[in-house]
């Protein structure tokens, strides 16, 4: 049984708390396919009239902007010792290279890498506690994370949705394509993050370090 069949059989209210949470969670910096649950609502709402895409589309960017916002206090408060601690957790997605490589976007594109990082798997899971431990000013985060939310979690539910209102009965058939491609560009992103982030720590080790000053 794949997402969709499940999410056929638990009424709409616990999809939209479903569609929420799972995407809180993972904005909060937890590991979770939120962008797979999110396809599948969309793509069930476009078949059944009893899921309201906009109360999805409004659910999905409340989980995204509030998980966001508690990963960034927690990140705030955590500090360095949160992101080893999550490196403890989940080294695939907080090893030292994947650490290094989101603060180089931060450091790089500021808020921007709040906005565009929720379009990238593996961004979308560090920007809230990042942003925290960073220590970007909450109000440059906050207008981030609130556009960001929008345009992903939105735009996201409105394209699946009308996809799937205009080719309903192609995607009976085959919806499975639909959560096949969400995640072949989920993994790519992820792979080719993996790819760059290994990429700047081999050479990081390969630059020497400066030589001391003299007395």
């Amino acid at each position: 049984m794949h997402v969709q069949e499940w999410l056929e059989t638990i009424p709409a209210l616990s999809i939209y708390l479903l569609v929420a949470g799972v995407i809180g969670l993972e904005s909060l910096g937890i590991p979770l396919p939120g962008e797979i649950v999110l396809v599948s609502a969309a793509l069930l709402a476009s078949q059944h009239g009893d899921i309201n895409p906009y109360v999805l589309g409004a659910c999905a960017t409340a989980g995204a902007v509030v998980g966001d916002s508690i990963g960034y206090a927690i990140g705030r408060r955590g500090g360095r010792p949160l992101l080893a601690w999550l490196e403890g957790k989940f080294p695939k997605h907080f090893g030292a290279a994947q650490v290094g490589m989101a603060e180089r976007s931060f450091e790089k594109w500021g808020m921007w890498a709040v906005f565009f990082g929720r379009f990238v798997a593996l961004l979308r899971i560090f920007a809230g506690p990042l942003a925290g431990v960073l220590r970007m000013p909450y109000w440059k985060f906050l207008t981030a994370n609130v556009l960001g939310g929008i345009v992903w979690a939105g735009g996201t539910t409105a394209v699946i949705y009308t996809v799937g209102v205009v080719a309903e009965a192609w995607l009976k058939r085959f919806s499975w394509l639909g959560l096949l491609v969400a995640v072949l560009i989920g993994l790519t992103s992820l792979l080719v993050l993996k790819n760059r982030a290994k990429k700047a720590a081999a050479r990081s080790e390969e630059t020497p370090a400066p030589a001391a000053a003299a007395d």
